[in-house]
């Protein structure tokens, strides 16, 4: 003992006394406002998978038509422009079934579709 009367903050008193007022059970931590921690309304969950679906699908529609585009200006096989004008099809199809809360026929859409201009790709 130094001979110092205890404040009370020592190391063995900072974490094991809880504030006035807050049961020890429950963390703060818990209660997070991170927006992709899981949350426990399924409403809110199919509205995020809807607007994943969506913005994906739009995004890879836009990216396969500027894709086909720029393989049109170029000298390419007909085959190439073709299969990523057909895949962001079938993208800008899952983009409305997605929309429409069919998000797992959407993702397999968008696998579906990512793989033609994948195949298209391989022509060139």
């Amino acid at each position: 003992m130094s001979g110092r009367p205890d404040s009370g903050t020592g190391p063995e008193t900072a974490d094991s006394e809880a504030p006035a007022g807050q049961d020890e059970s429950v963390d703060p931590r818990d209660e997070s406002d991170d927006p992709l921690a899981a949350s426990d309304d399924p409403w809110e969950d199919a509205r995020r998978a809807r607007w994943t679906a969506v913005g994906t699908g739009a995004a890879l529609t836009l990216a396969g038509l500027a894709a086909a585009l720029l393989r049109l200006a170029r000298s390419a096989p007909a085959l190439v422009p073709a299969a990523y004008a057909g895949g962001a099809a079938v993208c800008a199809a899952a983009a409305v079934l997605g929309s429409r809360g069919r998000t797992r026929r959407a993702l397999w859409l968008l696998i579906a579709g990512v793989m033609v201009m994948a195949l298209g790709d391989q022509f060139d």
